[in-house]
């Protein structure tokens, strides 16, 4: 098993990986026949982005049944100095947590629109109706049809993850309230491994250390006359003047995993020299372009997708509107790494970055200083 931070090598297939030339295997009809019926139950502990429940990177046996409990918050938190949002958050994180099942298992959802103490993630009464919509589930609106839950109700959902990637899930009761719950924070990424895990483009198995998600947040904050962000008594108190904001299409604050500073001073990313690393990157509504500094994608999936062939050594890559980009790294240096949205405005000028904190041995032989900042030689001077 895995630890949310650290995520240890998992053990090798029960089935032999297939050859270089046969990339894609064909899934196994006993499995896909599987019923409900004759399925193990597990629950799984979410924990808070940026790191991973528990979890085996290879399918320890046959499908299963994924228990979870998701939790909707509405809460008010700071997301820059002096600005703040009434957010719609799942377990209390924004983005929401990410659940880790294998294709062909079944998730077994309890999702609770909160108002009382007894709750996990705190007791601030709910004002509004919520729902789910799993881009990874299959009919009834991604389960949204299905999940609609008024203040202080649960609802149960089971579903089967026939699909292997990362895939966004969000909030979606409707009409204008569907951008509104999103870009108020409710939305997050499952992921759903293979069940021989993650192999590169030659077929070869893939192994991480460790596991980060970037949930990549816009907001539209609406200010006064003065320029100055306006706040609010509640979430439905908000709305109004926020869609009003959300019509120009004009991001007014952009974070990563809900809030300025999330992950370039709030938690410390860490990782090792020889490790490797799996960067997991989701946007509900606009389009992102991931990038490394210092490092590389070894391995991208674009779209998030796993049962497409993965790119190799790529610099940027790009996640559309509504989708996922998966990539791993190896670190072959120490130092500190940015990983960022490769429009350089919004990394920088707004907060779509982050910080991974690498230790270990400098090494010479992929990067030396051959002089110290000196004078200027003339041109055709000797050196």
């Amino acid at each position: 098993m895995v630890r949310p931070a650290t995520v240890l090598l998992a053990g090798l297939a029960a089935a032999c990986s297939p050859p270089a030339t046969d990339w894609k295997a064909a899934p196994d009809p006993s499995i896909v026949a599987m019923t409900p019926a004759e399925a193990e139950r597990v629950v799984q502990t979410l924990v808070a982005p940026p790191f991973l429940p528990a979890h085996d990177q290879v399918a320890p046996g046959p499908p299963r049944i994924v228990e979870i409990r998701m939790e909707i918050v509405e809460q008010e938190v700071e997301i820059a100095p002096g600005v703040f949002v009434w957010q719609m958050a799942f377990n209390g994180s924004v983005p929401g947590p990410v659940p880790v099942v294998h294709q062909w298992d079944w998730v077994d959802l309890t999702l609770v629109n909160g108002t009382s103490d007894t709750l996990s993630f705190g007791g601030a009464p709910n004002q509004m109706a919520h729902n789910i919509d799993f881009h990874a589930a299959t009919g009834a609106m991604g389960g949204g049809d299905l999940t609609v839950v008024p203040p202080g109700r649960e609802v149960g959902l089971m579903w089967r993850a026939v699909k292997a990637g990362l895939f966004v899930y969000h909030c979606a009761p409707g009409g204008e309230m569907v951008p509104y719950h999103v870009v108020t924070g409710g939305n997050g990424a499952i992921l759903v491994l293979p069940r021989d895990g993650l192999r590169d483009g030659y077929g070869a198995p893939i192994r991480y250390d460790r596991a980060f998600y970037f949930g990549e947040q816009d907001y539209y904050v609406p200010v006064d006359e003065a320029g100055v962000a306006k706040r609010y008594d509640g979430f439905i108190a908000q709305m109004p003047d926020m869609i009003e904001t959300m019509k120009a299409l004009v991001p007014t604050h952009i974070a990563f995993n809900g809030r300025y500073g999330a992950l370039t001073r709030d938690v410390r990313l860490e990782a090792a020299v020889g490790e490797t690393v799996l960067m997991l990157h989701s946007q509900a509504n606009n389009a992102s372009d991931p990038h490394l500094i210092g490092g590389h994608g070894d391995w991208v999936w674009p779209y998030g997708k796993f049962g497409n062939r993965p790119l190799e050594g790529l610099e940027t890559w790009h996640v559309v509107p509504g989708g996922t980009a998966a990539a791993v790294y190896t670190f072959r240096q120490s130092g500190t790494y940015a990983y960022l949205n490769h429009n350089l405005i919004k990394a920088f000028l707004y907060d779509a970055k982050a910080l991974i904190h690498v230790e270990g041995e400098w090494d010479d032989d992929l990067m030396t200083t051959t002089f110290p900042a000196r004078a200027m030689t003339p041109s055709g001077a000797a050196r």
